[in-house]
Order: structure tokens, then C-alpha cells, then sequence
């Protein structure tokens, strides 16, 4: 029998973090809350999750001192998985009601969400919407999800990489299209929201669980 996979689920304040715990146990792995930077270190995977605003994220991974530990994490080469609000931490900094920097692990800024505002169109962008690949899903927690796959979206805003070849799935809304997922090495990060998106999104989690 295989030993559950351990992840550290980082808790700053800002997330629904009881979701992506149970969503983590029905994955077939084992879940851990924790603000502790010696734990988050010590760990074998880590998910930033994340619901909010990016200026007050950044002010709870402050106040918790967890930007140093999260920096050296993500050097260490230990898979990273940044869900909705955690994922956009992960680039350099968001004009979100300011400028703010951010975790600086993902070359590139989180910005309103292109087709806001336009007719029809609403923001938060909330809902299921469909993800089209950006790059090959081959040996990313994304293998063996359909072109087209729905998942659960709530944001205003989305990450912009710097280096198109580091988005792994795109998302439109209205007439613009906004990163969905990327990755850079092992981070990964997703807009929408595995622990919401039924079996599909618990897949993901899956694949996340199984990466060396």
C-alpha cells in the first residue's frame, strides 16, 4: 500500500483552507494547516491557497513571516502549487487597488482581468469556464485533462508571466483570453479552483501529489 502524499497547506490569514484540505484527502493524500515556517520548510509539497485581495495576501505572508520561507521553498525545487489568489503571489508584484510586490517565483504582474466591463460581462469573473492548453500538459498535474475541461473560476484579476512558455492553460472571458495555469519549473499555479471543480479539479490534485 502507497504512503499517503503529505502537503502543507499554508495558512496566511486569506483562503478557504478546510476545502483544499478535504479536497487534498479525497486526492489520497494528507493534509496539514499551518502558519509555521519551519514546518512549511520541512515540507514535502506545499499549496499557497488564497481568496482576496493580493496587497492584503502579501500583509498576511508578512505578518506570519512566511515570504523568506515561501522564497526559500520554491528555490529548494520541492513542488509549489499556487490556487487563485496564491498562484498571482507567486509574480512579481499586482496593481490591485495599488502596486504591491509580490513573492517574485514567476517573472511577470497580475492585472485586471482583460474583457471587464465590456457588454455583458461582469467582474469577479465567477463560474465555470473552460481551459484550452497554452503549452503541453504532459508530465504537469493538467495530463489527462480535456481540451475544454470546465472549472470553477472567482477573480477579478489574473496573472500575466512574463515568458509566454510558462503558461500552461489559457481561459477566455468576453473578447480577452487571461492566463489560466502556469508553470515555472516546479510551481505551478492554477486561477480557478481545484478543490471546486469536482473530479476533474481533484485530478489535479492528484497529479500534484505524484510529482517527484
Amino acid at each position: 500500500m502507497n504512503t499517503p502524499a503529505k502537503v502543507v497547506v499554508v495558512d496566511y490569514g486569506l483562503g478557504n483552507l478546510l476545502s483544499v484540505a478535504r479536497a487534498v484527502h479525497a486526492a489520497g493524500g494528507e493534509a496539514e494547516i499551518t502558519s509555521d515556517a519551519a514546518r512549511i520548510a520541512a515540507a514535502e509539497r506545499v499549496i499557497l491557497p488564497g481568496v482576496g485581495a493580493f496587497g492584503d495576501g502579501m500583509k498576511g505572508l508578512r505578518e506570519r513571516g512566511l515570504i523568506e520561507p515561501l522564497r526559500a521553498y520554491a528555490a529548494s525545487g520541492r513542488p509549489l502549487l499556487g490556487i487563485c489568489l496564491g498562484m498571482q503571489l507567486f509574480m512579481d508584484g499586482s496593481e490591485e487597488f495599488g502596486a504591491h510586490e509580490g513573492l517574485g517565483l514567476v517573472p511577470g504582474a497580475v492585472a485586471r482581468l482583460p474583457g471587464g466591463g465590456t457588454a455583458g460581462l461582469k467582474l469577479p469573473h465567477v463560474g465555470w469556464s473552460g481551459l484550452r492548453p497554452a503549452g503541453s500538459w504532459s508530465g504537469t498535474p493538467l495530463e489527462g485533462i480535456a481540451d475544454g475541461a470546465e472549472f470553477y473560476f472567482v477573480h477579478s484579476y489574473a496573472a500575466v508571466p512574463s515568458d509566454p512558455a510558462q503558461r500552461l492553460a489559457n481561459c477566455a472571458y468576453g473578447e480577452g483570453v487571461f492566463c489560466a495555469a502556469l508553470r515555472r519549473g516546479s510551481i505551478i499555479g492554477c486561477q480557478f479552483h481545484p478543490e471546486k471543480s469536482g473530479p476533474a479539479g481533484l485530478n489535479i490534485l492528484g497529479h500534484f501529489m505524484e510529482v517527484s
